[in-house]
């Protein structure tokens, strides 16, 4: 696994992001659709947890394949990777948490999916026109971000990967601290009704994959620039 992906700026198009999709594909596209999303020259960077939940869990991998869509690992992405290649793992939590999709797959196809879902990093920076945007499904374990940086490229450490993946106590804390060394951390996992900042962090899964709508933010500017519900 490449744990961390450093991306160049683009010079072309719009840099996006969005929160969690849980299968729910046809909804984003039709938010990008929405906003004129040109995918020449736009890209779009995804917070992790691509499956469970939502009807179109498989249409994942050809999501993945598309050059213009980047994605880190989210915990669900982790929880089949786990269930796959061994560790600890509640199935009937797993089950209740959308992956029977998953469990139900013939062992070939649930081999596929995680062969891909093992090359997705854990944190990634994208470089734009006012620094560093990183990105995580769940939140930083350190205060500044080339710790973090310097840990996932050197070591695969379980407990670092926990907070990243799993994490929610900035939310449950409302913790305003900045992590050090970003523009700004982009991250999802716990539903929120709109976009969130805390200190620089930004919490963007607005729940598009249940009752709630998609949030796109435009890396360059830090602005919402998905329509809102009924807009």
């Amino acid at each position: 696994m490449n744990r961390f992906q450093r991306v160049a700026a683009n010079r072309k198009g719009r840099d996006l992001a969005v929160g969690d999709i849980h299968g729910h594909f046809l909804r984003l596209q039709a938010c990008l659709d929405q906003v004129g999303f040109d995918p020449e020259v736009d890209r779009l960077f995804s917070v992790g947890d691509l499956v469970d939940r939502g009807p179109y869990s498989e249409q994942a991998l050809e999501w993945l394949a598309r050059p213009w869509f980047h994605a880190v690992q989210g915990n669900h992405e982790a929880l089949a990777v786990t269930y796959l290649h061994g560790g600890r793992l509640d199935l009937d939590m797993y089950r209740a948490a959308g992956g029977g999709w998953f469990l139900d797959l013939p062992s070939a196809e649930q081999l596929r999916f995680v062969d891909i879902f093992l090359t997705l990093p854990i944190g990634m920076e994208v470089v734009t026109r006012n620094g560093l945007v990183g990105l995580l499904h769940a939140d930083s374990p350190f205060a500044d971000w080339p710790t973090l940086r310097d840990s996932l490229e050197a070591r695969d450490d379980a407990e670092v990967r926990e907070v990243c993946q799993w994490s929610r106590r900035r939310l449950r804390e409302g913790d305003t601290h900045a992590v050090a060394g970003l523009h700004a951390l982009l991250v999802g996992h716990t539903p929120v009704l709109q976009v969130k900042q805390l200190g620089n962090v930004w919490h963007l899964d607005t729940a598009g994959w249940s009752s709630g709508h998609f949030s796109l933010l435009d890396l360059d500017r830090l602005a919402v620039v998905s329509p809102m519900p009924g807009a």
